[in-house]
């Protein structure tokens, strides 16, 4: 695939631009590879830094397992996804007033800005730790840019008949950058932890320069419209309190686990589900809206989100859940360091990204010939069935049984995605496709952010109930003094598991923080021995980890086969097309659909198109809400 794209891009850069090219066969692979590499650049960032943490962390002097320490990496993974999700909508409204290609190029500046201040970042300990969150926001509101638009302007220069191809190209490039992310992390951050940052840079330098020269904007402006400001208020203020009412909700709170009863928790859901609830009503009243409601009137588009949304929720948490079960438990059980588990970890969740890179592109060219129903349903009940293997597998696992999963799983999620994409896109009006692009990125995105959240939840409470216990009994065992069994007993549910995660050795992280006076001389004596051994913490940790990890994957299961079930109410295909782009045809608004609807005409399809008409679809009048 990347091959492909080197040379179609050194086939472009050396041609000459020209009307025919913007609009004929040639122009649409520009568009394709242009978006990309933006789609790819931008999703290795947001897995990247998960692989990287503990050379970050070390890198910066901050202690993984101080107290503040968990806020700042909570920050640090979630805060990307949170400035991404909160921005899409109102970029994606953006582009559909002032063009989608000048805010995707603007895209490609900021989040090489972006990437290079995170390089840079000159503070120690907590400085450094604000500095890179503050810095990782900014990259994610150019990786908003680039997210908002990327589906619309494939949208745009791809024919109906090819557009599910083109997306699922495109989404391969997103599932595939998530998986390069961890093992580009993993080696980048051996050398340098600053070279996982830098390595952005030339991409993105070379990304901003292609698509300035070479991306040309098809969109339709609806003419002179005016940004909503109260709307865009109401729905990024109010879906950004909410997600960081989740952030702090994972936080440590008083005497308890967990921030859910923090009165800053309480206060940030409580403003911002008045504000989200505020939105459809406002908006309903205002002449030029943030975004059209109607467009929820149309089958496709609804159901289509709606089940994006809820896979969203049930696969957004799996990969980070993954990686501390391979990383706290079996890889040390498997004579791993715990210094080399980032990079190891990364190494063996390939399978899932080669399922969907399998899947994707296939799944999406059938789409274009047998619509998106059938394979973006089955899809869903694939990854349903993948959830409930997977919460049958025990810690101590053949990687045969566990790999094998994980494809099955990737398969399940390549199936969905690219057939899904291009039924939500090809249901809306061209002039509408930045908006409902944005719409679709940020339920996807709010989706993963809360996956986290509701998924990081169940593990905690869960360790917090039955870790303690499990540490104590295994102490004893092997005669630990109880003085040191009280100290490992009282340590928070989230400072071992994420010392794990953070490559560090759990036990040896507390053991050198006592004081001489309470480890005395038991360095040389046989307990000590066996609870620094690398299988004890792992055998420890895993009858309070393991129940935890399979209510996540049963809670996947069930998400997934409501969004199979959404799949498969967004009724038969449906297209929608402006009647300009018709030969012969007036410029009055147009859908393209099959025989369920009330259609008046039928006209021939330009440009290639003329092959999906004949596999069942069909062109007449309607409007944006053309299918109840």
């Amino acid at each position: 695939m990347f091959i492909s794209i080197i040379v179609i891009l050194i086939k472009f850069m050396i041609a000459e631009p020209s009307t025919e090219r913007r609009h004929g066969i040639q122009y649409k692979w520009v568009a394709l590879s242009n978006t990309t590499i933006g789609t790819l650049m931008a999703s290795i960032n947001s897995t990247i830094i998960l692989i990287s943490l503990p050379p970050i962390f070390k890198g910066i002097d901050l202690n993984p397992l101080a107290t503040d320490s968990f806020a700042y990496l909570l920050w640090i993974l979630m805060g990307y996804n949170i400035i991404t999700a909160t921005l899409l909508v109102t970029f994606g409204r953006l582009s559909d007033m002032y063009g989608r290609t000048r805010l995707f190029n603007l895209g490609f500046v900021i989040f090489t800005i972006g990437s290079i201040l995170l390089y840079l970042t000159p503070g120690k300990g907590s400085t450094g730790a604000i500095e890179l969150i503050l810095f990782r926001l900014f990259q994610g509101a150019g990786a908003a840019f680039l997210f908002s638009n990327s589906a619309a302007i494939l949208t745009d220069a791809f024919p109906v008949n090819e557009r599910g191809k083109a997306l699922g190209l495109n989404q391969v490039a997103f599932l595939a950058g998530s998986f390069i992310g961890l093992i580009l992390g993993g080696i980048l951050a051996v050398i340098n932890w600053r070279y996982v940052f830098l390595v952005s840079v030339p991409v993105g330098a070379f990304g901003s320069i292609w698509s300035i020269l070479k991306l040309k904007d098809n969109s339709r402006k609806k003419g002179v419209q005016r940004i909503d400001y109260v709307g865009n208020t109401l729905f990024s203020g109010g879906l950004t309190l909410v997600l960081i009412g989740v952030t702090y909700g994972l936080m440590p709170y008083g005497s308890s686990v967990m921030g859910w009863n923090s009165p800053w928790v309480i206060a940030a859901f409580s403003s911002g589900g008045a504000m989200l609830i505020a939105f459809p009503f406002v908006e309903a009243r205002i002449t030029n809206p943030m975004f059209d409601l109607s467009l929820f009137r149309i089958r496709a588009f609804t159901f289509g989100n709606f089940a994006s949304f809820l896979s969203a929720i049930g696969r957004g948490g799996v990969m980070l859940m993954l990686i501390i079960l391979l990383q706290g438990i079996w890889l040390p059980l498997h004579g791993y360091s715990y210094a080399s588990t980032p990079f190891w970890a990364g190494v063996y969740m390939v399978p899932m990204t080669v399922g969907f890179i399998v899947m994707g592109p296939i799944s999406g060219a059938l789409s274009d010939r047998y619509g998106a129903r059938f394979l973006a349903t089955m899809g869903m009940v694939i990854s349903a069935l993948a959830f409930l293997v997977l919460s049958i597998i025990p810690y101590n696992f053949t990687y045969l049984e566990f790999g094998a999963s994980l494809f099955v799983l990737g398969i399940g999620s390549g199936m969905f995605a690219a057939p899904n994409t291009a039924a939500i896109m090809n249901s809306v009006p061209m002039d509408e496709r930045g908006v409902a692009s944005g719409m679709r990125s940020t339920l996807a995105n709010t989706g993963q952010t809360i996956s986290l959240g509701i998924f990081f939840t169940i593990v905690i409470l869960g360790l917090a109930a039955l870790l303690p216990s499990h540490i104590s009994a295994s102490m004893a065992s092997v005669g630990v003094p109880q003085g040191i069994i009280s100290v490992f007993s009282g340590l928070p549910p989230t400072g071992s598991l994420f010392a794990a995660f953070l490559g560090e050795d759990p036990v040896k992280s507390v053991l050198i923080t006592l004081p001489p006076a309470l480890l005395g001389n038991y360095t040389s004596t046989s307990w000590y021995s066996a609870i620094t051994a690398s299988g004890w913490f792992p055998t420890t940790i895993a009858p309070a980890f393991m129940p935890s990890l399979r209510l996540t994957f049963y809670a996947g299961a069930i998400l997934s086969a409501v969004a199979a079930v959404l799949s498969a109410l967004r009724g038969k295909r449906y297209v929608h097309e402006d009647r300009e782009t018709t030969p012969g045809a007036s410029k009055s608004g147009a859908s393209i659909g099959d025989g369920s609807h009330n259609l008046n005409s039928q006209v021939p399809m330009p440009d290639g198109e003329g092959k999906a008409a004949q596999d069942g679809i069909t062109i007449g009048t309607g409007s944006a809400n053309g299918q109840k």
